[in-house]
């Protein structure tokens, strides 16, 4: 239940990934990939495909 708590407020741009706590950070990552279809707001070691953020030059 907590996990879908932080799928749902990623997906609102609430928080980010690395805000989620590092023992729901898998369920999370499933929820968002398999249940929302949303693999771009999880990180790659997790199975999604969101893009390391750019640093400005």
């Amino acid at each position: 239940m907590m996990a879908m708590l932080f799928a749902q407020k990623i997906i609102l741009e609430v928080i980010t990934f690395d805000k989620v706590p590092a023992k729901l950070k898998q369920q999370v990552a499933t929820i968002l990939i398999e249940e929302c279809g949303t693999p771009e707001f999880v990180p790659p070691e997790f199975g999604g495909t969101m893009e390391p953020e750019k640093k400005a030059v």
